[in-house]
């Protein structure tokens, strides 16, 4: 509209120009209005009909974005904003309107639907829309991980979606869950409560409104053996990238993560199955003979330590160190090193052994193999970048300390696909079956001879090459021996 000082002097133009216009040019006769060639009543009428003030003009807004529940106090920047009595969205009012000057104004947005609408000032004789809508968003839920845990609660999930900054509260099954850490826009942390074994769904309530997935966590019935604490009921994607593994290790009944006892061991479990043992040759390396013939072995479900036993483990249960790599020789006494320089019967045999001590004992053979493997057929182990395992003895630093430095802490290189660490080099490995040649034939959870003179090693150690370090290759010791690059891991039965 135009202003009324401006229309007066339309009007007295016009007046004193009433008549027959005479200019050659009708679009340059600037009182006639209405273009008829006459400056007459009629463009008088026209001047008068739009009197009032003129429309205002919009040329921002921030922010253009905000929850569906309303409550967003938007900032609106333009021209003759003086006389502006509404601002509406999407032809809602919004409430709490500041007229700040003529070119600003302040208003909070009214609730509305998921989507783009329309930003309109509102003055007492014409309406103006902003260039750019406004649009109503609603946080969301696109994934939950890991998307299963334990009935009785307690398993840390992460939900990931959008607009998620500012989640007060999650419910698993309706019921709510505790520690719940809203990291960023697109992530939000919590604890599962108790529930019911089936699928559940999963509810994020924050400023941008509440978002549900259905059935977005199942609650499933998990054995944590008596000897143990839990740590983790399913496994970590992150860790265990292999679905079927995965799949094999829920489908079990049995935690995943746990932490014995007797020993403060951290175990991982290896669930059932099949695997056909024996020669895995290199690029570099063929195999002894005494790696043949290959053949099947079909296993239970067992726990395995995630690491070789450390310095710190053993002394903590036998009152003595008897490792090498110490202080004393000119080492680091970082004790979260393998314990070496533990001979079979120190480990395994009498009242007084590690495993008498904390109710573990040593892997059979096969199942220190079936467990180095997780599920490749390969020399060498999966890690990351080699997610399906690898024939390539250069590759062999990624997952192994080998053929120079003395013993490293446990853990400092990749993991297997079952998570397990340090399956090559560092240390030796003592497996619980006397040494003898292989049959060809299939067998179930096999143990070995009943007797024999040499205990079975596994591994490699830090002084080996990659020929020791694959999955395959098999050495022994005398039960009575020590050496500084052998030392061991436990297993327990469920």
């Amino acid at each position: 509209m135009k202003s009324p000082n401006i229309l007066l002097s339309i009007v007295a133009a016009v007046a004193m120009t009433f008549g027959v216009s005479t200019s050659s040019v009708q679009g340059q006769c600037a009182s006639d209005i209405t273009g008829d060639g006459q400056i007459n009543g009629a463009d008088l009428s026209q001047l008068l009909a739009d009197w009032g003030s003129c429309p205002g003009t919009v040329t921002s807004v921030t922010p253009l974005q905000g929850s569906i529940l309303g409550g967003t106090q938007i900032t609106i920047n333009g021209t003759n904003l003086t006389g502006t009595t509404a601002v509406k969205i999407g032809g809602f009012a919004c409430t709490t309107l500041q007229v700040l000057s003529p070119t600003l104004v302040k208003a909070v947005t009214p609730a509305g639907a998921a989507g783009e609408a329309s930003i309109a000032i509102v003055s007492s004789n014409a309406t103006s829309l902003a260039p750019t809508p406004f649009t109503y968003v609603q946080l969301s839920i696109s994934s939950v991980s890991p998307n299963q845990g334990i009935y009785s609660g307690g398993t840390a999930i992460t939900i990931t979606g959008s607009f998620l900054n500012g989640a007060t509260s999650v419910k698993v099954g309706g019921v709510p869950a505790t520690n719940v850490v809203a990291v960023d826009s697109t992530t939000v942390t919590a604890v599962t409560p108790a529930g019911s074994v089936g699928a559940a769904s999963v509810e994020v309530t924050g400023a941008k409104g509440t978002a549900t997935a259905s059935g977005a966590f199942t609650y499933i019935d998990i054995v944590v053996p008596t000897w143990a604490i839990l740590l983790e009921a399913t496994p970590d994607p992150a860790v265990v990238t292999d679905a079927n593994l995965r799949a094999a290790i829920v489908a079990s009944g049995l935690a995943w993560r746990v932490r014995d006892n007797a020993s403060n061991i951290e175990m991982l479990l290896v669930p059932a199955g099949t695997f056909m043992m024996g020669c895995s040759a290199s690029t570099q390396q063929g195999c002894d003979s005494d790696e043949s013939p290959t053949h099947q072995v079909t296993l239970s479900a067992f726990y395995i330590g995630r690491y070789e036993v450390t310095q710190a483990q053993w002394q903590a249960k036998m009152g003595s160190n008897p490792s090498f790599f110490v202080p004393a020789n000119g080492y680091s006494s970082d004790t979260t090193k393998p314990v070496e320089r533990v001979s079979w019967n120190m480990i395994a045999s009498g009242s007084t052994s590690f495993m008498s001590l904390t109710n573990l004992r040593l892997p059979t053979e096969a199942e220190w193999e079936y467990a180095y493997r997780a599920a490749t057929t390969t020399a060498f182990h999966s890690y990351p970048a080699q997610p399906n395992g690898f024939n390539d003895d250069t590759l062999l630093e990624n997952i192994a300390w080998s053929g120079s430095s003395p013993t490293h802490a446990v853990g400092g290189k990749f993991a297997n696909g079952l998570g397990l660490h340090d399956m090559s080099g560092n240390v030796w490995e003592l497996c619980q079956d006397w040494y003898q040649p292989y049959s060809s034939g299939s067998v179930t959870n096999p143990t070995g001879p009943a007797t024999g003179t040499y205990r079975l090693l596994r591994g490699g150690g830090w002084d080996n090459s990659s020929y020791f370090c694959r999955a395959s290759q098999r050495d022994y010791f005398e039960t009575y021996s020590i050496g500084y690059n052998v030392g061991f891991r436990v297993v327990r039965n469920p």
